[in-house]
């Protein structure tokens, strides 16, 4: 892996088939399956977690919330190094500290312990997601941006999928810690996988102050200015918050619905639920054609109905019908997330990592205190009322989109 340098003259991203437009996807999927595989690792376990710990299911889901809130107040810090450091070095680094921590999570003695260190493994993970997308707008032609983000995307659910199958089979076999340990190691050759495979950067120059000396932190924290007066960008930042709210507590409490009477599925069914990830994967790879016909906000909207439309489709009362409730709520959720996160880097012409780290974090802002505050809706009232406050937050962002985001068809990047 290379050190970082400036721009090249007339340098204009490497395009779709080229050896580095490949390697990029590539090292992205590595990084991918080492983060969300270590993040979402224990979503699955929640109600294993709850019976050996003796926890409430809100107090479970906090091992999901305390990580991703850890990756939500970094992802800024994270965006701020990479700016003087380098997008492929930080990110590495990232991957390094985060698979440290994620092998000290089996060994947790309290539940106490455990969440300290599932925060300091969010925290760590900050770096990936916070400079994933700014990384591959740099290095990737901007007519094969929007593409390669709904690659990234597509390959963010494979990894989030690879540790909670992993988990659950593993989990049910020995215990819930043996489980995490199996996919810590999995994340450490993946992120082995990145540092070999990322393609040294060309499209990135380290940020600099007028005089031409590296820029302070004051002068980066200055770039955060023009994203948080952009309208446009206010509104993705909401969808991020809202979806992804949504669709984690779906995950976070589905699962004890299932596990309980008269469904009394076990830990690897529950694992099994996450194949759903697959409708995601589909969907985020296939969103971009239908953004460059109908447009970007059109999809984003009609992704939140969808979002809508499975919700409802879980209040039956089949099994079958559940999940496939689930699938559509997944597609939906997929598809708006890689709409959101590419247009978020297309509209930023500064401050292109801040502006996806502010993206970055509503998203996992959401994912934490919707994620674990949902958990009292669940306890006290049950699904049914759980699905019409999720219900509530996706037409809320279905509203934002529609009257605070662009109409028309602007190309793809």
């Amino acid at each position: 892996m290379s050190a970082d340098r400036g721009v090249p003259p007339g340098w204009g991203g490497y395009g779709r088939g080229s050896s580095g437009y490949r390697r990029i996807l590539a090292a992205l999927a590595c990084a991918g399956v080492a983060t969300f595989a270590q993040l979402y690792s224990v979503q699955g376990l929640l109600p294993l977690i709850a019976r050996d710990l003796a926890v409430t299911a809100a107090n479970a889901s906090l091992t999901v919330s305390v990580a991703t809130m850890g990756l939500a107040v970094t992802v800024l810090p994270w965006s701020f190094a990479a700016d003087r450091f380098g997008r492929v070095r930080t990110m590495a680094a990232a991957l390094i500290l985060a698979t440290l921590f994620g092998l000290l999570v089996p060994a947790s003695p309290t539940f106490g312990v455990l969440i300290a260190l599932r925060a300091l493994e969010g925290a760590a993970l900050g770096g990936i997601p916070a400079l994933a997308i700014a990384y591959l707008n740099e290095e990737i032609s901007p007519w094969h941006a929007g593409a390669a983000a709904g690659a990234y995307v597509a390959g963010t659910s494979l990894g989030g999928l690879s540790g909670r199958l992993v988990a659950g089979p593993v989990a049910d076999l020995t215990d819930w810690r043996v489980a995490t340990l199996t996919v810590s190691v999995i994340a450490a050759a993946a992120a082995a996988g990145f540092v070999w495979l990322a393609p040294r950067p060309r499209g990135f120059a380290p940020a600099r102050d007028p005089d031409g000396r590296p820029a302070g932190f004051g002068g980066v924290l200055a770039k955060l200015v023009p994203q948080l007066r952009n309208k446009p960008l206010l509104a993705l930042y909401a969808q991020a918050f809202l979806l992804m709210g949504a669709f984690v507590s779906v995950y976070n409490y589905l699962g004890f619905r299932l596990e309980a009477p008269p469904y009394l599925l076990p830990a690897t069914a529950v694992a099994l639920l996450f194949l759903a990830y697959l409708a995601g994967t589909v969907s985020a790879r296939t969103v971009a054609s239908l953004a460059s016909r109908f447009g970007r906000r059109s999809v984003l909207v009609g992704s939140a109905t969808t979002m809508l439309a499975g919700l409802g489709v879980t209040l039956a009362a089949p099994l079958p019908v559940i999940l496939t409730g689930l699938v559509v709520f997944t597609a939906g959720f997929f598809a708006a997330h890689s709409v959101a996160s590419g247009w978020t880097g297309a509209l930023a012409t500064t401050g292109r990592a801040q502006a996806s780290s502010l993206y970055n974090l509503s998203y996992y802002a959401g994912s934490s205190l919707v994620g674990w505050s949902a958990g009292f809706i669940f306890q006290s009232l049950g699904w049914a009322a759980l699905a019409a406050a999720l219900a509530g937050l996706a037409l809320i962002a279905a509203l934002t989109a529609r009257f605070m985001l662009p109409a028309g068809r602007p190309p793809l990047r």
